[in-house]
């Protein structure tokens, strides 16, 4: 599969909740508690799937499932069907209503319920997730993720992402050690994600660092619109996993995009409808972007570390 047809395919522009948005202004959730077995971290872990965004597996009511590690969504997931399966003791809800809306424009309404949750070397205790209807991003057919870890859990730890490698680790924030071949990159916390500012031929756009997107940069039609992607060149159909289905979606190529002092040619860009809401962003920029690249996600503090590509040349 190319590049092209990986923009917006299983683990594509959408997959996670869609870059999800919530009306949290008006809810008010605790913080979970992460409890290291070392005190520092997590082990490495390897991606549970084949996509190119970061998935690992989960003990969850005596089961394993494969979460999705999920930067762009505000809040964690967990699918209707697996909230079903769990023993009652699992099962902890609660009436407070949840309005999800993903890229595209979709919402659903939702309840929320308390995890306790397991990975190698991490346990943790009273997550609050929202119930809702995950599609094809739970279903045997799709990413086979029922489950997505949001803002309010990397907020409390610090991730190492090598995707060269596949692998992911969560880092207690006391503990992490920045390794000396991350550079700061600019960001900025806008609310519980990461944000900042690319290029695109040339036209600034904020976007936000989204770990559950595949493609390097997705675009809402507005700024796709303002940086001039829309100006009659060729367009070809993809398909993005969104909340609950998935939608038809436009892809343009973008001569140049700048990521973290690093200059992209001739990328693919997917362009998404916006949803009605304040403050979504106009980008987001996924997985593709650390293509031969390491880096360390601190949202809690607002930061990231990004290594310098790889470049070769073949010839």
């Amino acid at each position: 599969m190319n590049r092209r047809a990986l923009l917006i395919r299983a683990a594509g522009l959408a997959a996670i909740v869609g870059g999800a948005w919530w009306t949290r202004d008006h809810l008010l959730w605790p913080r979970p508690t992460l409890t290291f077995a070392d005190g520092a971290g997590t082990p490495w872990l390897a991606y549970a799937r084949r996509a190119t965004v970061p998935t690992v597996r989960v003990g969850i009511g005596g089961r394993e499932v494969v979460a999705l590690i999920d930067s762009g969504a505000q809040y964690s997931v967990i699918d209707r069907a697996l909230v079903a399966a769990l023993p009652p003791a699992g099962r902890s809800l609660f009436d407070m209503p949840l309005v999800a809306y993903g890229v595209g424009g979709g919402s659903q309404v939702g309840r929320g319920t308390a995890l306790d949750l397991t990975l190698p070397g991490l346990t943790i205790g009273g997550l609050r997730a929202a119930i809702l209807d995950l599609g094809p991003l739970a279903s045997e057919g799709g990413l086979r993720t029922p489950l997505i870890l949001g803002q309010d859990v990397l907020g409390e730890a610090v991730l190492a992402l090598d995707p060269g490698r596949r692998y992911a680790r969560l880092i207690r924030r006391e503990a992490f050690l920045r390794p000396a071949d991350l550079a700061p990159a600019t960001v900025r916390r806008s609310g519980g994600a990461l944000t900042t500012e690319v290029t695109v031929e040339g036209s600034a756009v904020e976007a936000v660092i989204d770990t559950g997107a595949s493609a390097l940069l997705g675009l809402s039609r507005e700024a796709a619109a303002a940086a001039g992607l829309l100006d009659g060149r060729p367009q070809e159909s993809g398909l993005s996993l969104v909340l609950g289905g998935s939608i038809r979606s436009a892809i343009v190529e973008a001569r140049t995009v700048t990521f973290a002092d690093h200059l992209y040619r001739r990328v693919p860009v997917g362009v998404f409808d916006q949803p009605p809401l304040p403050r979504f962003p106009g980008g987001l920029v996924g997985m593709e972007a650390f293509a031969g690249r390491r880096a360390a996600l601190d949202l809690g503090a607002g930061a990231l570390f990004v290594s310098r590509p790889l470049d070769l040349t073949v010839g």
